[in-house]
Formats: structure tokens, sequence, C-alpha cells
């Protein structure tokens, strides 16, 4: 009996263990079937927060633009950019995508065959990393798109940063959505999309949410001001080239949800190092000061993030930072001469003693006829050699006196003649907040050469310049005929300076005349409508909308188009200095709603945008061109660029091609986008060459919004790819 028992006991255990091995085999996870994209799909067109994506091969194309270097700006191409990080090569394969905030600005960079471009700053960034699921985290079947072509649950697109405020529809039934913030709008949805559960959380000061998945924290440092020395040296090969003349770091806590994110970041970092790429981060030269930064930007929560917001702003010290001398006297200085100045100052054995002694005289000579001072210029120097070095900066000094007598105290280190190093240590680690820098002075680098640099200059230089750094050469002793074949990098001063014109740079052929060019030197780098460098392609234009106010129209979706123009124009940096905005609105007549020298705010412009009342008639789109012509771009300021956006939904009842030929031969870049109706031969007709690039068509108003974007996109394209005559 008792055997029969345990036998049936038996029995039942290996039946009971039998069954839950089969249980756990149905049960186990599904394989992760990852969606692929295509080469030309931009991040920002992408809603999910945190996605697996497969890439096609042949991607590393040119007309896949990328913009940043490891943290992208939002409509940068997945799958190039992922090929510029080195996560995949042009092959295709499988990448890990995680949005995080936007930037104030983005460093173009040439990496794994992929150039990226600069961009001043944009709304929303991303990361990418080799495609493997985190753990704790769900990864989506199928993405989610902003547009029409949506492969997941199809949702309203959502309207960029629609907050023109208050305007009403006179079409009650259809506009009430239309007038709507959609700027709170797609901050809602920012906060209310699902994020990915992380399985790793970042050390912080807020509590963590339990999760299922465990693995080791990861620890924020927070960071610390040292007092630094008189000197601060940069440390080769460890420099990664900036987003953009950066502010400084703070700290500050990581929210729960993006702590993965901040993890990420910190992988990125690794790896970028792992594979010796050339793409630091400015306001410090150590690789652990490096991954602060990275950390403490990623993890700003995105939906605090507002336009224009500089995720450097936050009150970091820099290990760069130098500590001000204590001054005696504040001078006022030369308040026709507000720039923000640096020195790179020679400091190359091949100089000698003696002639080192007559550079220090002249940078006192410089120093004293510019009228240094809080009000005017400021001036700091630069020592290279093999490596750089801050002898003092921005804000050391404060009067011509103080400064003269540090000069006085340098001491030569000696070395090679590496220019490029030291104007890509400047570029990065010079022009802080924390060293001074005032942001609404023109940054410009005076680089003092004896005979050639060591090594080469133009990448360095370009990346200077696209971060609006006005470059000037002083020249001593060029090399002789029979030395040329010893130069690293022949016409290295015209692949350097701001602008080719002979404007930017001075020949000296002794060292012993260099007294001679103190005031020419002076009486350009003071002339700061000259100074070319610090445009971008936001803050250099006047930009005159031409509105279709026909009745064909109608008054809703005439809000849309003021609501589109609207969306635009917040995008620039606006003042009477900066980027202007005029409009006129047209039917049969044209009227001139504001002119480009009538708001100089940013907000005044929206405001006025939204006052724009809706007028209705016919559609004399010739006749609008040619009073924008007349009444808006023959004022423009001759520094700025001209650029007409018009906006149209028919045909033209005049003829468009002789106005806008005649616009474009005064300088006049033109830009078409039409709607429903409009003529696609009349919108070829209106823009600017290349068509393809100035001229858009939409089927609906409601899709304009789409525009925004590639419009502004193209404009900073052509701005940063202008001759440098």
């Amino acid at each position: 009996m008792r055997a029969t028992v345990i036998a049936t006991f038996f029995g039942v255990f290996l039946t009971c263990t039998y069954t839950a091995k089969e249980a756990t085999k149905k049960t186990k996870k599904a394989k992760l079937y990852v969606p692929q994209i295509d080469c030309d799909v931009k991040a920002g067109k992408i809603i999910n927060p945190e996605f697996i994506a497969k890439c096609p091969p042949g991607c590393q194309d040119i007309k896949h633009r990328v913009y940043g270097t490891d943290i992208y700006a939002s409509f940068s191409s997945v799958c190039n950019a992922a090929i510029h990080s080195g996560i995949i090569d042009n092959s295709g394969g499988k990448v890990l995508v995680q949005k995080v905030a936007g930037h104030s600005g983005y460093r173009g960079s040439f990496s794994n065959g992929v150039r990226s471009l600069s961009l001043p700053r944009w709304r929303e960034s991303f990361l990418v990393s080799e495609g493997k699921p985190r753990k704790g985290v769900t990864y989506p079947s199928t993405l989610e798109y902003s547009s029409s072509k949506s492969t997941a649950v199809k949702s309203e697109p959502k309207k960029p940063e629609q907050d023109l405020k208050g305007m009403k529809s006179a079409d009650t039934s259809n506009t009430s959505e239309k007038a709507s913030d959609q700027g709170d709008t797609a901050r809602k949805e920012r906060q209310t999309t699902p994020v990915p559960t992380p399985g790793t959380e970042m050390a912080t000061t807020t509590p963590t949410p339990t999760t299922t998945t465990t693995e080791p924290s990861t620890t924020v440092p927070q960071p610390t001001t040292t007092p630094a020395a008189p000197r601060t040296t940069a440390a080769p090969a460890k420099a990664r080239p900036g987003l953009h003349r950066g502010r400084d770091m703070g700290s500050s806590s990581v929210h729960p949800a993006y702590a993965s994110v901040v993890a990420a970041a910190a992988r990125q970092v690794q790896a970028a190092q792992g594979r010796g790429q050339n793409t630091a981060f400015r306001g410090t030269s150590t690789s652990a000061s490096n991954r602060n930064i990275l950390l403490h930007n990623t993890a700003m929560e995105i939906d605090s993030w507002k336009p224009g917001l500089s995720l450097f702003d936050t009150g970091f010290s820099s290990k760069e930072e130098l500590n001000p001398k204590p001054l005696e006297s504040i001078s006022q200085g030369n308040q026709n001469c507000k720039v923000d100045l640096s020195f790179l100052m020679d400091g190359s054995w091949s100089i000698g003693k003696r002639r080192f002694q007559l550079q220090k005289r002249f940078l006192g000579n410089v120093a004293q006829a510019l009228g240094i001072g809080s009000a005017g210029p400021l001036m700091g120097i630069v020592q290279y050699g093999d490596d750089p070095s801050t002898e003092f900066n921005l804000k050391t000094y404060a009067n011509s006196k103080d400064l003269r007598n540090a000069i006085e105290k340098i001491q030569q280190k000696g070395g090679l003649s590496n220019v490029g190093k030291a104007l890509s240590f400047v570029n990065k680690n010079f022009f802080l907040d924390a060293n001074g820098n005032r942001g609404g002075a023109p940054n410009v680098v005076v680089v003092m050469v004896d005979g050639w640099p060591t090594d080469r200059v133009e990448e360095a230089s370009r990346l200077a310049r696209e971060s609006g750094i006005n470059i000037f050469f002083v020249t001593v002793e060029a090399a002789a005929q029979s030395e040329k074949q010893n130069v690293v990098e022949p016409n290295f001063v015209d692949k350097a300076v701001c602008r080719t014109s002979g404007f930017y740079s001075i020949n000296v052929p002794s060292w012993f005349s260099l007294h001679k060019v103190v005031q020419p030197l002076v009486k350009r780098v003071c002339d700061t409508e000259r100074l070319a460098c610090s445009k971008t392609c936001l803050n250099a234009a006047d930009i005159g909308f031409v509105i279709d106010g026909s009745s064909s129209v109608g008054t809703g979706n005439f809000r849309t188009v003021l609501q589109f123009v609207a969306n635009i124009s917040k995008e620039f940096e606006i003042s009477d200095t900066d980027t202007r905005i005029g409009a006129v609105q047209y039917t049969y007549e044209q009227r001139l709603e504001f002119s480009f020298d009538k708001y100089s705010t940013k907000q005044d412009v929206l405001n006025a945008i939204k006052r724009i009342s809706y007028w209705s008639g016919g559609t004399s789109t010739g006749a609008a061109i040619s009073y924008a012509s007349e009444q808006l771009f023959s004022k423009s300021k001759p520094n700025k660029r001209k650029i007409m956006i018009l906006i149209t939904d028919g045909r033209s009842y005049d003829d468009v091609s002789v106005p806008a030929m005649a616009a474009h031969q005064n300088g006049v870049i033109a830009y078409s986008i039409g709607v429903a109706w409009a003529a696609p031969d009349e919108l070829e007709a209106i823009a600017s060459d290349p068509a393809k690039e100035h001229s858009f068509f939409v089927d609906d108003f409601d899709n304009l919004y789409r525009y925004v974007n590639q419009l502004i996109q193209n404009i900073c394209t052509e701005f940063n790819s202008q001759p440098r005559n």
C-alpha cells in the first residue's frame, strides 16, 4: 500500500514538472520584430520616443543630410546619422534611437565617410547606438509617424509649436482647433507619450520608480568648481569639438523617466572615444568633464525644454575657467569697439626669444590702442606651440594697463607651430560665459604666425567660422620661394580666415616692422559691420512674407497661413541688428502689413502677424512680387540676406516670371509655397534656383506645418554654402 502511494506521488510530481516546462516554453518572450525604415526618414518624423529600426543598404549619401555630432538634430536622417556615428556602415543594420531635448547648437564634422553639418539650434535631438534592446524596455514592432505614412495606429499629426493665441474664427465649425495653442499640445504629447521603462536608473535625488529588471546604478557626479591655475593646457587627443559656442554646465537632477537616456549618453561618449572621433564638447578638455557635460545636458527633462533655451545655460564652471585677477580699476573702454577678442600668440621655438619679446610688445600696443573695458573690447591670450594654453581669458583684465602688464610677464613655451590645434582649442574652450564671453559681442580670433604652421588649419578654421568666430591672420616673415616646399598646407591663410577678400589677413615682412600694423589691425577688428562670420543663418536676414489673401483662401485657412508664418518667424533671432521680418498681403491689390524696421523683438513680430486681417479678392501674384520688391526689399540693409517667402493657393491673374526674375536679379532669394490649386509652373518661376530646393507644394492648408522644418533647413544649408570671398 505504501509503495503504491509513493509511486502515485512520484508520478504526479513528474507530470507537474513536465507541464511546467511546457508552459515555460510557451511563455518564452517572443522575438523582437524590428521595423525597417528608409534612408531619408528623419528622427523627427517618428513619434516614438525610443525605438529600434533597421536601415537598408546604401544610406551613405549626401542627399540624406545629417546635422550634429554624437547628438543630432531631429530632422537628420536616422540611418546616415548612424553611419556618421559608426554604429552601422553603408551595408545597413539595426539602430537604437533615443529622443532627447533640443540643443542650442549642433557641431558638424566628418566621420566614417559622412559629412555632418552645423546648425545654431533645434528643438529636438536624438542619440543613436547599437541596435540591441535594453533590459526592461519594450520596443514597438511598428513605428508611429507624424505624417500620413504611419505604419502604426493612425493619430492626428501634431503641428509644431503653433502658439498664436487668441486668433478668433469666423467659421466656428472648423477653426477652433486651428487656433488652439499647438505649442502646448506638442508639450503635452511629450509628457503623455509612454516612455519605455528603463531597466537601469541613474542615481539621483528623485525617488526611483520600481522596475522588474535591475542593473547596477550609474552615479552622475556633481560638478564642482576648483580654483584653476593661471595657465590651462589642452589635453591633446582627448578634446572633443563642441556643439556650439556653448554655455557653462550646471548640475541638474535626472528625471526618472529619462535616466535611461542619460545612461545611453554615457555609453555614447565611451563609444565615440573608442572610435577616436574628434568630437568634444566645449568648455572642457578632459574626458571626465566631457561625460559630465553630456550626462547633465541629456538628463534635463525633455518636457521642460523651451525653444531658445540653451542646454548649456546651467552654471557649471568648466575646468578651463580661469579665476580673474583682482582688478584695481574697471574701465568702460572704447564703446565703439565692443568685441570679444582672443589673440593666438606664437610661442614656438622658431620665433626665438628676441622676436617673442617683439610680439609681446606688439600685443601690449594693440591692447592700449583698443581701449579695453567692460563696455568696449575685452581681450584674452592663448599661447600655442606643441599644444595651446590659455594665458588669461576675457574677464581676467578689464583695463588696458593691467592687460599690458600681464602680457609682459608671459613666458615663451616653445615647441612647434600647431595653429590648427590652437584654433580647435579656442573654438571649444575660449568663448564661454564662464570665461567672460558676452554673447552680444562679436567673437574675434587674431592668429599670430611666424613663417607658417606645422599642422593643417583648414578643418579647424571651418568649424570655428561656423560657430560664428571671425578669424584674422597676422603672418610675419612668410616662407621664401625656396622654403615653400616645407609648408604643410599651401595657401593656409585663405583656407582659414573668415573671408578671402584680404580684409582678414595682414602680412608683415619682418618682426621689426610689426608695430606699423597696430592701428590697421585695431581698425579692422573694431569694424563690427564687416565681421561677417558673426552672422549665422538665423540672425542675418531680412525675411519678407508675401501672403495670398484672395477669396479662394477663406477665413479659416488664412489663419492657418498666419500660423505657418509665425512658426517660421519664431525660429529666427529677431532684433533691429539681427534678422528682421516684414509682411505683404495681396489680392488684386497689395497691402504692406508691416515693414522690416517696424518691430525689433520676436514677440512684437508674432503679435503683428496675429493682427493681420483677412482681405479677400482676386489673385495678382506678379504685382505682389513687384510691390514687395519696392516696399520691402528695396529698404533691406546691405549686410542682410534678402529672403522672400510667398504663399499662394491658386494661379495668378497676371504674369509672375518677369517680376520674379527682377527680384532675383536684385539679390532676393525667393521661396514659393503652393497650396491646393496653385500652379506648379508658376511656383517654379517664382522660386530661386535650384527650384526644387526653393519651391514646395501641399494639397491642403492643414499640411503647411510640415514644411516649417524643411524651409528653415534649406535656408541654413544655403547660408552655410555661400562662398567666402
